[in-house]
């Protein structure tokens, strides 16, 4: 077994694993293997709980392409660099200015070798653009890797953990995010392949389906799991990311869920049959663009698939690209005269919103009619 001072060199740009079942016990170590060896550069994947052994000051360079909850403090403080990045660029940006040297992520054992665990995303990219891969076995975590065994000589094993994957709070939805889903069910034909995502919107357009879908999301939400109980699920799903509690990583544990990045976004699988798109915001201006990063005050989010998602939707025969967000968030509209911060989609892809007061189909209207018919679907609530 090998240590990460002998792997970190001067100047060599590191990945760290990322989502629920990331390798945090050893985030210490990799920061002081940093610091020693100097210039080293550290490329973030999503991070959505807070790592008290995360020091970015330990690097020349930190950066990230989407930053969840764990990094918003960082970002807000300047002290990880927030890219404008959409998931689907990021292998381009692995093969090119940002091929890491290194990958420290959680493993977990297979016939064969090793594979990832709760997550792949853009992993197995890095291994693909050369990274070696210092693993950190990880029995406990579900294996739902869909890929084969990573190559023998790309792995070098630095440590073992009996952490399990992090659970998400389940979200308790609301009376407004239930009267979207009410609004919502009806827009999603059977047998389409549906975007859910995680959150209280998704959950409560699980509860709501009739008919059976197939889920096609970024992060797969405990949500896939109730579908399957009921009967609605067809087929296996695709993700990136588990996003849940134990019920669904025992559930998830043995099934080829998790795919490349590459594969889940490609626009092409996407768009090929009726293919919904359940994205929300944090604000939408009068022409339907719509920002998911965040407010004047902070960084909330990134761009992430979110663009992807829509475009490749609205594309589809059959499909549709929808934007679900309550009127109104901590007492402040949500459609808004001028975005806080930049377009994350622009309105092209934006083709159904929906609020807990209906929903307002945009599809063929002018410029002036979709702001007519955005006005008319919030009411006084836009005021």
């Amino acid at each position: 077994m090998q240590s990460l001072t002998d792997l970190v060199g001067p100047g060599a740009t590191v990945a760290l694993g990322d989502g629920f079942g990331a390798p945090r016990g050893l985030t210490a170590d990799l920061c002081a293997a940093a610091a020693r060896a100097g210039g080293v550069r550290l490329v973030l994947g999503w991070v959505p709980e807070a790592d008290p052994g995360l020091d970015p000051a330990a690097f020349a360079d930190a950066r990230t392409v989407m930053p969840g909850w764990g990094l918003r403090d960082h970002v807000d403080r300047g002290l990880i660099a927030h890219p404008p990045v959409r998931m689907s660029a990021v292998p381009a940006l692995l093969h090119g200015p940002w091929r890491p040297d290194l990958l420290v992520a959680s493993l977990v054992p297979v016939p064969g070798g090793y594979a990832f665990g709760s997550e792949v995303g853009w992993m197995r990219t890095a291994v693909d653009a050369g990274a070696l891969v210092a693993g950190v076995v990880s029995p406990k975590l579900p294996r739902a890797d869909a890929g084969p065994p990573l190559p023998a000589d790309r792995v070098v094993i630095v440590g073992g953990s009996d952490r399990p994957a992090g659970t998400l709070r389940p979200s308790l939805s609301g009376p407004d995010q239930a009267a979207i889903a009410r609004h919502l069910a009806p827009l999603v034909p059977e047998g389409a392949r549906l975007q859910l995502g995680f959150g209280p919107v998704p959950s409560a357009l699980a509860a709501e389906l009739r008919v059976p879908v197939r889920i096609d999301s970024g992060p797969l939400p405990e949500a896939v799991v109730d579908l399957d109980e009921r009967g609605l699920l067809l087929g296996d799903p695709v993700g990136m990311y588990l996003v849940g509690g134990p019920r669904l990583h025992a559930w998830a544990d043995g099934r080829p869920l998790l795919h490349p990045v590459e594969h889940v976004l490609d626009p092409g699988r996407l768009s090929a049959g009726p293919f919904v798109a359940v994205n929300t915001a944090v604000e939408i201006d009068r022409d339907g663009q719509v920002n998911v990063e965040g407010t004047a005050r902070g960084v909330l989010g990134g761009i992430g698939g979110h663009a992807d998602y829509a475009a490749a939707a609205t594309r589809s025969v059959g499909g549709l690209s929808v934007i679900a967000v309550p009127t109104r968030h901590r007492g402040r509209p949500t459609l808004v005269e001028r975005l806080s911060r930049p377009v994350t989609t622009p309105s092209q892809d934006v083709e159904v919103v929906v609020t807990e007061r209906g929903a307002a189909d945009l599809r063929g209207l002018s410029r002036a009619e979709r702001r007519a018919a955005l006005a008319d679907l919030w009411g006084p609530a836009g005021a």
